[in-house]
C-alpha cells in the first residue's frame, strides 16, 4: 500500500472511528441519523452498480425509503410512529408498484425494477439498521451495555476484514472464490475465522461479562466469533458479486482511500443480523446467555 494511501485512510479513519463511537454510546436520534446517512450513500451505491449492470430501478424512492428506515425504526421505539408493521410495509410496497408503473411503464421492466428497489432498501438499509435493534437490545440494560453489545459484532468485522487481508498476503496460496472475488484466499478465509474466534472470546470474558454484565462461555463465544466472521466474508463476497456484474473495482470513490461506502460496510450488512439473532434466540447460538 502505498504511503499517501496510507496516509489518507488513516487520517479518515482517525475522524470516523471516534464518530462511531460517540454515535454507539449517544445511541437514540444520533445513532438512527448516522446509520441513515450510512444507509443512503449505500444505497445511492447499490442503485448506482444496478444501474451499471443494466438493471431498471427506482433510484430516487429507493434512497429515501433507505435514510427513513432507521428513523422509523428510532420513531417506533420512542412512540412517535406505531403503524401496524405488516400493513406499513405492504402499503410502501404498492406505492412503489403504483410509482414503477407510472414512471417506467411496460416497457421500463417495471417487475425487474420495483424488485431491485425493495431488496435495495433492504440490503443498504434493512440490515444495517440492526445496530439499532443491537444497540436496545432486551439484554442491555443502560447505555453502557447496549454500546458494548453493539461495539462487539463491529470489532469482530473489522478484526475478520483486517486478518482476512494479512493472513491472504502473508499465506494465501489457495484461491477462495476466484470467479467472485479473485483476491480472496483459503488461507485468509481461515486466518480472519482463527483470529475473530480469539477476539470474540477476549471481548466477552474482559469486556462484555465486567462491562455489560453479559456472561458467554469461552465455547460459544469462540462459535459466535466463527459464526460473525463467516457471516462477514459472506457479506464480502456478495458485494463483490455486485460489483463483478457491475464492471467495477469499487462501489465508489467516496470515501478517500477506502474506495465506496459498501466495500467497508459489506460485511457488517451481515454481521448485524447474524449477531442479532444470536442474542434474540440464544437457543440457536449462545445457550450460555445469562
Amino acid at each position: 500500500m502505498a504511503r499517501s494511501n496510507l496516509a489518507i485512510r488513516t487520517a479518515f479513519a482517525a475522524v470516523a472511528i471516534p464518530i462511531v463511537l460517540i454515535a454507539v454510546y449517544a445511541g437514540g436520534v444520533v445513532l438512527a441519523l448516522l446509520l441513515a446517512l450510512a444507509a443512503g450513500l449505500s444505497a445511492w451505491e447499490y442503485f448506482r452498480l444496478a444501474r451499471a449492470a443494466g438493471q431498471p430501478s427506482l433510484e430516487s424512492e429507493g434512497i429515501v425509503l433507505a435514510v427513513l428506515l432507521p428513523l422509523a425504526v428510532h420513531a417506533y421505539r420512542t412512540g412517535d410512529f406505531n403503524p401496524p408493521v405488516l400493513t406499513f410495509g405492504a402499503i410502501v410496497i404498492l406505492l412503489l408498484m403504483i410509482v414503477g408503473i407510472w414512471r417506467m411503464g411496460v416497457q421500463g421492466s417495471p417487475i425487474p425494477g420495483i424488485a431491485i428497489t425493495v431488496f435495495g432498501v433492504l440490503y443498504a438499509s434493512g440490515m444495517l439498521t440492526f445496530a439499532y435493534g443491537l444497540r436496545y437490545h432486551n439484554y442491555a440494560v443502560g447505555a453502557r451495555a447496549g454500546a458494548l453489545l453493539l461495539l462487539y459484532p463491529l470489532l469482530l468485522t473489522w478484526t475478520s476484514d483486517t486478518a482476512a487481508y494479512f493472513a491472504g498476503r502473508a499465506l494465501g496460496r489457495h484461491k477462495l472464490i476466484p470467479a467472485v472475488s479473485p483476491g480472496k484466499t483459503v488461507e485468509g478465509a481461515v486466518g480472519a475465522l482463527v483470529l475473530t474466534a480469539l477476539v470474540s472470546w477476549l471481548y466477552a470474558h474482559y469486556v462484555l461479562a465486567p462491562g455489560a454484565e453479559l456472561a458467554l462461555t469461552t465455547a460459544n463465544a469462540v462459535l459466535f466469533g466463527v459464526v460473525v466472521s463467516a457471516a462477514v466474508q459472506f457479506g464480502d463476497l456478495v458485494e463483490s458479486l455486485f460489483k463483478r456484474a457491475a464492471g467495477v473495482k469499487d462501489s465508489s470513490h467516496i470515501i478517500p482511500g477506502h474506495g465506496g461506502v459498501l466495500d467497508r460496510l459489506d460485511g457488517l450488512f451481515f454481521a448485524l443480523p447474524t449477531a442479532y439473532l444470536a442474542f434474540t434466540m440464544p437457543h440457536v447460538l449462545i445457550p450460555a446467555l445469562r
